[in-house]
């Protein structure tokens, strides 16, 4: 192992903010979410709503990236894209994905997968007539994922949109809801004996467990 590698290896923190007993968790993991997601907001995590969509591709292969959750839904989290992205042509593929949230303020993490779908035409309209113009016109000019010449190119289209005046939400831009039938909250813990408390829905119920570290 290289010096560079030991260094890596070294780092080491040891965490001892909280616990997590069953108990605390209640029979419904979306709501515990959205306890512990008004907690992390009380706590100044930065970017709260930040969290990693993992994705599959028709190739089998997985991608990953950092989106922002923007609702929970219904029991569902929300969040909007471009759906001609990567992410859009993997989802469309495979509709199965994972999210996780990491709050390293609070030494947490939550884990979700489940299944996509688009939301409605009517939120995906809300959601954008909400954002800035500037956000707006940025969704219309971007192909997002796409190979381009330049980014000067790119300003200058939104340029162009900022002055017209006249934005409306395109049809290859809007939300996703992902409907969980898994989630995991993880709580570090002293000596990496984190504890790990796993949902899984078993028809409309769901079932609870403790997970080993």
């Amino acid at each position: 192992m290289d010096s560079f590698s030991k260094n890596i290896a070294a780092i080491r923190q040891d965490y001892s903010l909280s616990s997590l007993d069953e108990k605390e968790t209640g029979d419904n993991p979306v709501l515990f979410f959205a306890k512990w997601f008004k907690e992390a907001e009380h706590a100044d995590c930065a970017e709260v709503n930040a969290m990693t969509l993992a994705t599959v591709d028709a190739q089998n292969k997985p991608h990953a990236r950092i989106v922002l959750l923007k609702g929970l839904e219904e029991q569902q989290f929300v969040f909007f894209t471009n759906y001609n992205s990567n992410k859009g042509m993997e989802i469309a593929a495979n509709k199965r994905a994972a999210l996780l949230f990491f709050w390293p303020e609070l030494q947490r993490q939550v884990r979700v997968e489940g299944s996509i779908t688009k939301v409605s035409p009517e939120l995906s309209d809300e959601y954008f007539y909400s954002r800035p113009q500037g956000s707006q016109a940025g969704a219309i000019a971007s192909a997002q994922s796409s190979k381009i010449a330049s980014r000067e190119e790119l300003e200058h289209r939104v340029k162009e949109l900022m002055e017209s005046k006249t934005l409306s939400r395109p049809e290859h831009w809007g939300g996703y809801h992902l409907t969980p039938d898994t989630i995991e909250f993880w709580q570090g813990r002293s000596n990496r004996l984190h504890d790990r408390v796993l949902f899984e829905k078993d028809g409309t119920l769901w079932q609870k467990s403790r997970l080993a570290p």
